[in-house]
């Protein structure tokens, strides 16, 4: 029998709840498929931060590398903490540090759920290019404080990162409806994006197979409202993959929905699968938050762990779920009626 070692960082928030219910429901699968999750748990978060003045330990990575995959549930707490430093505290490093260069982010619209657009046929996968660009963290600032203060933000595209991440969106298709659409501003951006452009062309001539569409990402904007049904797989750059996604959860029914998954693609080193909701501090502690985007991101973690029978069968139950009505619409059920749905939907396949 396989086990699997998995990091769960609960983080701040609503984190915790929607980790445990993710847990209790993938801990059910993996007795059903004869494999074993053995969970251990962090305490990194802002509460850390603040006690500590450090998001996680100095040996975080190193701990973390032991592990076959990590859980997250939602990190920020902005009333105390600003966003930048629990995101470079924690999630950029852990994604950097293991070349977790493929964020993942699926969007169609379940069964029962109702987007603002109504998109018929809505099924978008997302790549977003995740170690590099416009969060590569190259910049600085100087004379702080004074009438002539500069700030300078650099992003960074290398051959090697724009490239891979562009090879494995055209391989997502292949296993799709065969159709990528890049995405740039290289109307504007005459170096960077025009870069991407260009690979983009030269990697897709290997993949004869694959349609592929340059676009945007203002027209691609649009796109995503007025024609969701005509995108299948979408690669852009880590600022606009970053926007596009919050886009695309919003017209498949929100933030509730959003799952996500940081991959290393060779497995050489942990993946992390997370929802994109945040901590939620106005709903923390009230058992209402809902944890579908936290089952789905351990969907998606069962499937790159190889246990895709498993993960096929958490979709199936979440989608048996809110085919009722169950988790649908904010406030409608709690936490832990979600979680009790999906686990008795498990129970009706066997």
């Amino acid at each position: 029998m396989n086990t699997y070692k998995l990091a769960l960082i609960p983080g701040d928030g609503i984190g915790g709840d929607v980790t445990d219910a993710a847990m209790e429901i993938l801990e059910a699968t993996a007795r059903r498929h004869d494999f074993a999750l053995e969970p251990q748990r962090f305490d990194w978060s802002c509460a850390r931060y603040l006690e500590t003045g450090a998001m996680m330990p100095d040996d975080g990575i190193e701990v973390l590398r032991g592990f076959d995959a990590i859980l997250l549930g939602a990190v920020g707490w902005p009333e105390t903490v600003p966003d930048s430093v629990s995101l470079h505290g924690l999630l950029l490093p852990i994604r950097k540090a293991f070349d977790q260069y493929a964020n993942i982010r699926p969007h169609r619209l379940l069964a029962g759920v109702e987007g603002p657009l109504k998109a018929e046929g809505f099924d978008i996968l997302c790549i977003r290019e995740n170690t590099e660009g416009e969060y590569s963290g190259a910049g600085g600032r100087v004379h702080r404080g004074h009438d002539n203060e500069v700030a300078v933000e650099t992003a960074i595209f290398t051959r090697a990162g724009v490239e891979r991440i562009l090879r494995f969106a055209f391989e997502q298709a292949r296993n799709r409806r065969g159709h990528v659409t890049s995405v740039t501003k290289s109307n504007a951006q005459k170096h960077s994006m025009v870069f991407w452009d260009e690979m983009t062309a030269r990697v897709a001539a290997d993949y004869p197979d694959v349609t592929v569409e340059p676009m945007h990402i203002d027209a691609m904007a649009a796109k995503m409202v007025m024609a969701p049904a005509s995108l299948d797989v979408v690669v852009a750059s880590n600022l606009f993959g970053d926007i596009l996604t919050d886009l695309g959860a919003a017209i498949q029914g929100g933030l509730g929905f959003a799952a996500s998954a940081n991959i290393r693609p060779d497995r050489s080193a942990p993946s992390m699968f997370e929802p994109v909701h945040g901590s939620a501090p106005d709903i923390a502690g009230r058992g209402i938050a809902n944890p579908i985007a936290t089952v789905w991101s351990g969907a998606m973690m069962l499937d790159h762990l190889g246990e895709a029978e498993a993960a096929a069968q958490v979709m199936a139950a979440i989608e048996a779920a809110t085919s009722r009505g169950i988790g649908t619409l904010p406030g409608r059920n709690s936490t832990d009626q979600i979680t009790q749905a999906i686990l008795a939907a498990l129970e009706e396949q066997a």
